[in-house]
C-alpha cells in the first residue's frame, strides 16, 4: 500500500485511511492497487470484525487523478484503456477498488468529508454504510468529462436510490451536499465528525456475534440479486447454522448476565 493508504487494527476494527492528502486522495494506479490490497489485508487478518474507510486531509476522495493517467499514457502506458478484461473476478481493477468493500465479509463504514467525486464517490458506495458531514459534496461526475460511471457505480447506485434519481445524478453530474445525499439515499447518516462516528459504530458492530454479522452481510448482499425463493432458503440455512453455536449461546448468556459478550472468531 506504500504511500497511498494507512491501515491500523485495534479491538476488532480496521481503520483504513486514504493517505494522499496533497492530491485530495485522488485515484491513480497506485491508489487503486492500495485500496484492493487494504481490503485483502483486512479480509486475511483474523479477528477483524468491522472496518472504517476514510480520507486524510481536506477530502475523502476527489476522484480520478487525470493528470497522473495522462502522464502515464503519454509515456506509452495504455493500461487504463483495457477495461474489458476481468482482472478481479467479475470486475476490472478500478471497479474492484469499489466492489472489494462489498465483497469483504465484514461490515464497512465509509466516513465522507470534503468531496467525494466520481470514482471517489463510487468507492464510498461500495461500503455498507456512509456517514457524511452535512456540507460534504458528492457527485457522479464522469459526464463532466464525457464518460459514464465505471468504478462499479451503476451496479451500486441502483440499489441505493430510486431509478430516476440514479439517472438524474448520472446524466447531469450535479453536485449534491451530504444533507441532500441523505434524502436521496447516497448517505446513511449525517455526522459532524463522520470518522469518529464511524469508528464508534464499527466498535459497536465488532462487539456483536461475528458469525451472525458475517451471515447477515452475505444475506443482504445476495438479497439484491437472487429471487425470493433462493433468498428465503439462504436465510434459513444461515440461521440454522448459527442457532445453538457457541457464539450464539454466548450472546444469550451475556444478555441474561448483563455483561459484555466474549465472542470467538
Amino acid at each position: 500500500m506504500r504511500d497511498r493508504i494507512a491501515v491500523t487494527i485495534e479491538d476488532g476494527v480496521a481503520d483504513i485511511r486514504l493517505d494522499r492528502p496533497d492530491k485530495m486522495n485522488a485515484l491513480d494506479h497506485a491508489m487503486f492497487d492500495a485500496l484492493i490490497e487494504a481490503a485483502a489485508l483486512v479480509r486475511d487478518t483474523t479477528g477483524v470484525r468491522a472496518a472504517v474507510l476514510s480520507g486524510e486531509g481536506r477530502a475523502f476522495c476527489a476522484g480520478l487523478d487525470f493528470g497522473s493517467f495522462a502522464a502515464m499514457q503519454s509515456g506509452g502506458d495504455r493500461s487504463l484503456s483495457d477495461l474489458v478484461t476481468r482482472t478481479h473476478g467479475i470486475a476490472n481493477r478500478p471497479q474492484y477498488a469499489a466492489w472489494c468493500w462489498r465483497e469483504l465479509p465484514i461490515p464497512v463504514i465509509c466516513a465522507v468529508h470534503g468531496v467525494a467525486y466520481g470514482g471517489g464517490l463510487q468507492v464510498a458506495l461500495g461500503a455498507d454504510l456512509r456517514f457524511a458531514t452535512a456540507d460534504a459534496k458528492l457527485s457522479i461526475m464522469e459526464i463532466k468529462w464525457g464518460l459514464v460511471p465505471d468504478v462499479a457505480g451503476t451496479q451500486l447506485l441502483r440499489h441505493l436510490c430510486r431509478d430516476d434519481v440514479v439517472r438524474d445524478l448520472t446524466y447531469t453530474g450535479r453536485v449534491v451536499t451530504g444533507a441532500e445525499g441523505l434524502a436521496l439515499g447516497l448517505v446513511t447518516r449525517i455526522e459532524a465528525d463522520p470518522r469518529a462516528a464511524a469508528l464508534a459504530a464499527a466498535r459497536d458492530v465488532a462487539a456483536k456475534n461475528p458469525a451472525a454479522i458475517r451471515a447477515a452481510k452475505r444475506l443482504l448482499n445476495a438479497a439484491t440479486v437472487v429471487g425470493p425463493a433462493e433468498g428465503l432458503m439462504m436465510e434459513s440455512v444461515e440461521q440454522q447454522a448459527i442457532l445453538g453455536s457457541p457464539n450464539q449461546v454466548e450472546a444469550i448468556a451475556a444478555n441474561m448476565e448483563k455483561r459484555a459478550p466474549r465472542f470467538v472468531d
